[in-house]
């Protein structure tokens, strides 16, 4: 009912002020600005455990069905890679050499290289190059978040796909892996 809405609400804004202080926190502390950091091992209130959404065959087939080239093309990254829609969204050409995608993910830094499997390399060997980056509006421009999601929501609600993320994906990347028999 309304009242569990307002409380799962406010237990999540809870959590994002934790999160933001616990950031400024660890901030000031590499810095030498506090001796520790307090909130650095604070329990969060609100968790969310998508462990089991996964992106299965069918999903796939349905989306593809209703979705734009341009979001079957992220939905290709994104279920192939594992890595975040904002990563991918600012993936340039010169990230990928005809076998690999090699990208600095933005959450951590990290400098990340992702084979590339049989069905992504022949997408992206198909795909027109518009411009610097490899996920592009129809026109060549880069997506913003907003217009991103309102496309990918969109094509979602067209296939009739109502409990799956794009950030699902990343589970169902790990979990192909997995099968394929990766560590």
């Amino acid at each position: 009912d309304w009242r569990d809405s307002i409380a799962k609400s406010a237990r999540r804004s809870a959590d994002s002020l934790t999160s933001a202080l616990a950031r400024l926190g660890s901030w000031a502390f590499d810095r030498g600005e506090i001796d520790r950091n307090i909130l650095d091992k604070m329990q969060r209130v609100y968790h969310a455990n998508r462990a089991d959404k996964l992106w299965l065959p069918e999903h796939v087939a349905a989306f593809t069905l209703h979705a734009s080239p341009e979001m079957h093309a992220a939905l290709m990254l994104g279920m192939h890679s594992g890595q975040r829609q904002g990563d991918l969204r600012r993936l340039p050409w010169s990230g990928y050499d005809g076998t690999r995608i090699t990208l600095k993910q933005s959450k951590g830094g990290r400098t990340v290289s992702v084979r590339c499997t049989a069905a992504l390399r022949t997408m992206l060997d198909a795909m027109p190059r518009r411009g610097v980056l490899i996920l592009t509006t129809p026109t060549g421009r880069a997506w913003t978040k907003r217009y991103f999601n309102e496309h990918w929501n969109e094509a979602a609600r067209a296939a009739e796909i109502a409990d799956l993320h794009f950030h699902d994906l990343r589970g169902t990347a790990i979990t192909m892996l997995a099968e394929a028999g990766a560590t």
